[in-house]
């Protein structure tokens, strides 16, 4: 008897909300909601228009869906956040095939997370060979040189070694909740310089006579979600490199399907909304996502994406704020650096042995670099009062 079924769709239309979800463990990232990817569908935002082809693994067995990888086929890295177009390069210039590329993630949603979704009690090792092998069958199949999983958790970034794929090490820039009771004791570990300077900046909105709030469930509404997305636009549309993956449909959607997952950051001014951030939180995490401006104040960009989400975190108990993907300048104000991963395979022989003989010197330089950032945190610095 074989362990299960392996098929690929071509639409989560074919499974529904309530058997996708039953495979979310506890401590789930909302972005793994049946909701959140049938949102990105639908709106057409992540669809075969848009670079983007559905084509999601699932494992069944008895007709009941017992493990899934939501996955796609690219013809390119936009919007996938895999920083890989050296590898393309390097390959298209030795005559190798790199796209297309079957790409196990979110779309354009670089958080760590759950990639393969195991029923409870069942064996995630033998879910995750099982939905690696469909993949690397659909590969062979589908003449698709490429296989590549985004930003799994350490532990699934194990399980995929495990069973064959190589890993590549990154980092992002968290805050971390060290059981703050206010934000003056988050402050307090800085030196007197750091702390006045973050004084200064976190003081900036309120002598702008700007008022900044969190907009959350049941406040949201289809206005907000027009509101996010006006914000989310007049960013990428300021930014010779900026793309409209979201559209505002897909805003919509998921302000009318999963707003208890959802917040907005609103900055006001005079009764009128001047600038925001999206949010997307879970019991334990703060995702901060997209931000935007109506109105240019100095500051202004840091009290919205990283101060009162901070405050915001000590205020509820959140442990973890992740302010996006990049930003060194997110590390003088508190965050410090977080390993993430990605797993790697190549279905060409010979591009496989250069990817790997390429992490095995790329991996402990990043480590290193990651270490010298943790090194230079200011945070680690004790208050002046202790020195």
């Amino acid at each position: 008897m074989t362990f299960g079924d392996v098929r690929v769709l071509p639409t989560l239309d074919e499974v529904s909300p309530s058997a996708w979800d039953a495979l979310l463990a506890f401590g789930r990232t909302p972005f793994e909601r049946h909701a959140f990817l049938h949102a990105l569908e639908k709106s057409r935002s992540a669809a075969p228009g848009s670079g983007w082809t559905p084509q999601h693994l699932t494992l069944w067995r008895a007709g009941r869906l017992v493990a899934a990888a939501p996955a796609y086929l690219k013809e390119d890295s936009d919007g996938d956040f895999a920083r890989d177009w050296d590898w393309a390069s390097v390959a298209g210039r030795s005559g190798l095939a790199y796209y297309p590329k079957l790409c196990l993630t979110i779309p354009f949603t670089p958080v760590t997370g759950s990639r393969v979704l195991v029923a409870p009690g069942e064996d995630r090792a033998r879910c995750v060979a099982a939905l690696v092998d469909g993949a690397r069958d659909l590969c062979a199949r589908e003449r698709i040189p490429t296989l590549q999983v985004l930003f799994p958790d350490e532990s699934q970034a194990r399980e995929l070694e495990a069973a064959g794929l190589a890993l590549r090490v990154s980092h992002q820039f968290h805050w971390q909740n060290e059981g703050y009771k206010t934000a003056d004791d988050f402050l307090a570990r800085f030196n007197s310089k750091r702390r006045h300077m973050l004084k200064r900046e976190r003081g900036a909105a309120a002598e702008q006579g700007i008022t900044i709030r969190t907009v959350r469930a049941p406040e949201l509404d289809d206005t907000w979600a027009r509101a996010a997305y006006a914000l989310h636009r007049s960013t990428v549309d300021k930014l010779m490199w900026g793309r409209r993956w979201l559209n505002e449909d897909f805003y919509r959607r998921i302000f009318a399907s999963m707003p208890e997952d959802l917040e907005v950051v609103a900055a006001e001014k005079d009764g009128r909304l001047v600038a925001g951030a999206f949010n997307v939180h879970s019991p334990t995490h703060l995702f901060g996502r997209y931000w935007g401006c109506f109105e240019e104040h100095p500051f202004l960009h840091f009290n919205v994406c990283l101060y009162h989400s901070i405050d915001e975190c000590i205020r509820r108990g959140v442990q973890v704020f992740e302010g996006g993907a990049g930003g060194e300048h997110k590390l003088p104000r508190g965050f410090l650096p977080e390993v993430t991963w990605s797993a790697h395979a190549s279905l060409d022989r010979r591009l496989d042995k250069a990817m790997r003989d390429f992490l095995h010197q790329e991996t402990p330089e990043r480590r290193r670099s990651i270490a010298r950032f943790a090194a230079e945190s200011p945070i680690f610095k004790r208050p002046e009062a202790a020195l």
